[in-house]
């Protein structure tokens, strides 16, 4: 067997572990788990795309899943309209807002760069908090927003039960890995990574570094969006301080910078690591200590940006290939021991 063919055998060995999940794992709880592990993966993949490749350090993305989330469940609420088309409307106002937030942005460098999306993001969140209507659109401020379970089935985006919300995010996270794949194939991701390695020699080559950074901007805050319709039918209730949080902001940027970001398998290594430490901080020290996970996540930022800068994935990418390299190695092995024989 050949390595291509190992690396196809053990993505296929993935996808049916992952799919056939919830067959085997029948409490609630932990498929709860699974399904936030899988959204903050989605969530940090979305943001990879432009905090990754794009070599910026945006910290405001809770504002785009606060959008997606209120434009779905206000269509739904007082329009009857479907959740999946408030999902793909919340998604074109996201584009819209975050081509706002980037066209000035964007030509900030560091720290100003990552100041300036968090109170963009703040910002976003405190005019919903303190504002109950826009004009007919009704956001009922802090109070925020019920969702009535009066209709489930696929039409709907409600479910009885947590199965069909873990298989519709398991479908997203593959979707936009394959879309972070495909681009980071193409030629906008050569020119995300070259303007965002070295923005100067980009320009100098020919590069509209900006334009380059506001489409990949575009595609982040529209798909990050998305997450914030499904988180919204899957809660069935959304106020500010849980869809537009600064803790959400940083959370989806710890995991992508532990787990590697510019990478396409670090925001889902990353999540696999710290979605559970955050999930079980919770359940056993929320009251006690609201925040705990923050700190454990700085502490681990700390040590991986001390030993591994690139993130885990660099050593676990590299064992990997130790392992293939091992297990091709045998077959050539037994290969031509057979042909001497």
């Amino acid at each position: 067997m050949t390595r291509h063919q190992l690396q196809i055998l053990s993505l296929v060995l993935v996808g049916v572990v992952s799919f056939g999940l919830p067959l085997v794992l029948r409490s609630p709880t932990y498929l709860h788990i699974l399904i936030l592990l899988y959204l903050y993966a989605y969530l940090t993949s979305s943001w990879n795309l432009v905090g990754g490749f794009a070599g910026v350090l945006p910290l405001g993305h809770a504002a785009f899943v606060g959008i997606g989330a209120y434009t779905s469940t206000i269509l739904s609420l007082q329009y009857g309209l479907s959740p999946w088309i408030g999902m793909i409307v919340g998604g074109i106002l996201a584009v819209l807002v975050g081509i706002l937030i980037g066209l000035p942005t964007f030509k900030m460098r560091g720290a100003y760069f990552a100041l300036a999306t968090i109170a963009f993001g703040e910002g976003i969140r405190v005019m919903v908090e303190n504002i109950d209507y826009i004009g007919p659109l009704k956001l009922n401020g802090p109070r925020g927003l019920e969702i009535p379970p009066l209709k489930t089935g696929l039409t709907h985006f409600m479910f009885a039960g947590k199965e069909p919300y873990y298989y519709i995010i398991l479908v997203m996270l593959i979707l936009v890995i394959t879309i972070t794949y495909l681009i980071s194939q193409s030629k906008l991701g050569y020119y995300l990574n070259a303007g965002g390695e070295e923005p100067e020699a980009a320009m100098a080559l020919g590069v509209n570094v900006v334009r380059c950074k506001l489409i990949a901007l575009a595609m982040s805050s529209f798909l990050t969006a998305l997450a914030g319709t499904f988180w919204a039918q899957f809660t069935l209730f959304i106020h500010p301080k849980s869809v537009i949080s600064l803790d959400m902001s940083f959370e989806i940027a710890f995991i992508a910078l532990i787990g590697g970001r510019g990478s396409i398998a670090g925001p889902v290594l990353g999540a696999l690591l710290l979605r559970p430490v955050s999930d079980f901080s919770r359940i056993y020290f929320g009251d006690k200590l609201p925040g705990l996970h923050l700190i454990i996540f700085g502490v681990v930022l700390i040590l991986v940006m001390l030993y591994q800068p690139r993130g885990l994935q660099e050593p676990l990418t590299r064992a990997y290939n130790r392992l293939l390299d091992r297990l091709t190695g045998a077959r050539a092995e037994q290969a031509l021991g057979r042909s001497r024989a």
